[in-house]
């Protein structure tokens, strides 16, 4: 089932390079989304799970780590308090584009961890011999207005080297 998440919070962005979070090389492109808890964003999340339990699982409820929504109070992480999130994630580059709807590329340095985004998602069951689940999958990135970053890395530049342009020493390069 496809959705728009609106003006939703971007958390551990790996959008532009495929990360291997579990280290057992399988690398994918993925986005974590904070929704506010009475949003409509977390309505249309909660109707889609819903829908899926009614239609593929026959109304019968899966457990909570079974479902790709998951409720931020129970993270210690900043920003996810009074939030729901939910990670989607593509083994396929998807699209990642501006407010105009032109493409993005990393080096511009606009889509961050800490910026608003509208996000499509396909929310899907899973119903295998790996077991039954819901997943989220990520379709598209659009940049929507910055934000406060989420990392807390610092940012190097050209004034924080020393000017060694005056050395009398001959360096080789």
């Amino acid at each position: 089932m496809k959705i728009t998440l609106k003006n939703t919070r971007l958390s551990f962005e790996h959008l532009f390079k495929a990360s291997d979070f579990k280290g057992d090389g399988n690398f994918v492109y993925d986005g974590t989304f904070l929704v506010a808890k009475n949003s409509e964003n977390a309505k249309i999340l909660n109707d889609a799970i819903a829908k899926i339990i009614a239609d593929d699982f026959k109304g019968k409820p899966l457990t909570s780590d079974k479902i790709c929504v998951k409720n931020g109070d129970f993270k210690e992480y900043e920003g996810y308090a009074n939030h729901l999130y939910i990670k989607a994630k593509n083994k396929k580059r998807t699209p990642i584009v501006g407010r105009d709807r032109t493409p993005l590329i990393e080096e511009e340095g606009i889509v961050f961890s800490g910026c608003y985004v509208n996000a499509i998602i396909d929310i899907w069951p899973q119903d295998n011999v790996f077991g039954k689940r819901i997943n989220a999958k990520l379709l598209g990135v659009q940049f929507v207005k910055k934000g406060d970053s989420f990392s807390k890395g610092s940012v190097v530049s050209e004034d924080d080297f020393e000017d060694f342009s005056k050395d009398s020493e001959d360096w080789a390069a």
